[in-house]
């Protein structure tokens, strides 16, 4: 068991910082005013190789692993771009996870290079508004017809949907009722998404808006059958692949999200002086704070250990939950605390603290709520009765 931060890890973290200090917190309140997608930024980090970090070499990437992912959208979130710089990037990386994993080679090196080199945007189209998270009641279907699918359905929570080229989709090829298995006949499709079959609907929403999160209906999309991911009817199987892998990502995403709060409260607590002294000699002010750091440093150890396991082939799915889970709760934390010790200044956008918390607060119910989480860990590591 090693605790030691090893030197290759060390250079990934000051590179990221390196490239993130041409962005600092203005940069990022004026994207999210705008909603404006951060291009300025998202070419820079493609420039520097980070967003191939998890692709193979073969096909342009870094040949990392999660770990390394990691690494980076933690401190991406930490310089605080928080979720609107993170966002920008980590679907190129667990989006493209079950294609590395379960594609075919002529897929992959139609697509991985341009993932890899930031040309090519890939959005994630899962979730469906009559299913939410119970994944295997998802409607939209996909039929074939030669040598081609025709898609026809509606997804919501599509973040990156109007400038992505690509969707990796999650459809239907068998109904429901004709499969064994729930879980069955689910299929993986890297659809085109900017045609004229597909309508694109931002929704408005409380925070991250800098990246725009949609609506899409697909009315009859065609889809190549050489745009599958792996085998008909085992999309299921392929797509919990990448959501280990979204899990541990979001989860170091929220240890950045919560080292900004914190760093952004310390220093104002330093700083700000009532009574004649700085509140933060107060321990109302200054124990949260310390608890803070402890429950993100806690949460931490947690997403070292689901990266570690996933990168080593070694099953995840408990570790990568509970990491999302602690992670969240601890970055959520932080930043409420952060309003907190700023008091009326917390509201108040140039302190940039209430938007880390409305950022972190996304993290408690996407990709997937809390309570679905728990409802993991109680069945299939507890080994209680399923709930729903």
């Amino acid at each position: 068991m090693e605790f030691q931060t090893s030197h290759e890890h060390q250079l990934i973290r000051d590179a990221v910082r390196k490239v993130c200090s041409a962005f600092p917190d203005e940069y990022w309140a004026a994207r999210d005013e705008a909603h404006e997608f951060p291009w300025a930024f998202y070419e820079a980090m493609a420039k520097a190789g980070w967003i191939g970090v998890a692709i193979p070499e073969a096909y342009g990437g870094s040949g990392r692993g999660i770990t390394e992912a990691s690494l980076v959208l933690e401190e991406v979130a930490a310089s605080g771009a928080a979720m609107n710089g993170a966002t920008a990037l980590h679907l190129s990386v667990f989006g493209m996870h079950p294609v590395v994993n379960h594609g075919d080679e002529a897929l992959k090196e139609r697509f991985l290079p341009r993932v890899a080199s930031g040309e090519l945007h890939v959005a994630f189209g899962v979730t469906e508004p009559n299913a939410g998270t119970d994944t295997t009641a998802i409607e939209t279907f996909a039929r074939r017809e030669g040598d081609h699918y025709l898609v026809r359905g509606r997804k919501v929570w599509t973040t990156k949907a109007l400038i992505a080229e690509r969707v990796l989709l999650l459809v239907r090829t068998t109904p429901r009722d004709q499969v064994t298995r729930r879980t069955d006949g689910l299929t993986l499709l890297l659809a085109e998404l900017q045609r004229p079959e597909v309508t694109i609907s931002p929704i408005e929403k409380l925070g991250r808006n800098a990246v725009a999160t949609c609506e899409v209906v697909y009315d009859d999309l065609p889809v190549a059958v050489t745009d599958r991911v792996g085998e008909e009817g085992k999309g299921f199987r392929y797509l919990l692949d990448g959501l280990n892998a979204e899990r541990i990502l979001i989860a170091a995403e929220a240890l950045g999200i919560g080292r900004a709060a914190l760093r952004r409260a310390v220093s104002y607590a330093n700083e700000r002086v009532v009574f004649n002294r700085p509140i933060g000699k107060n321990q109302g002010v200054a124990f949260p704070l310390g608890e803070a750091r402890m429950r993100l440093d806690a949460a931490e150890l947690m997403v070292r250990k689901a990266a570690w396991k996933l990168d080593n082939g070694e099953p995840c799915g408990a570790e990568a939950n509970m990491a999302k889970w602690l992670a969240a709760d601890a970055a959520f934390q932080a930043a409420d605390q952060a309003i907190q010790t700023h008091g009326g200044f917390g509201y108040a956008k140039e302190y940039h603290v209430e938007r880390y918390w409305r950022e972190a607060r996304l993290m408690r119910i996407a990709p997937i709520s809390q309570e679905m989480i728990l409802n993991y860990v109680t069945e299939h590591v507890l080994g209680l009765p399923r709930s729903y």
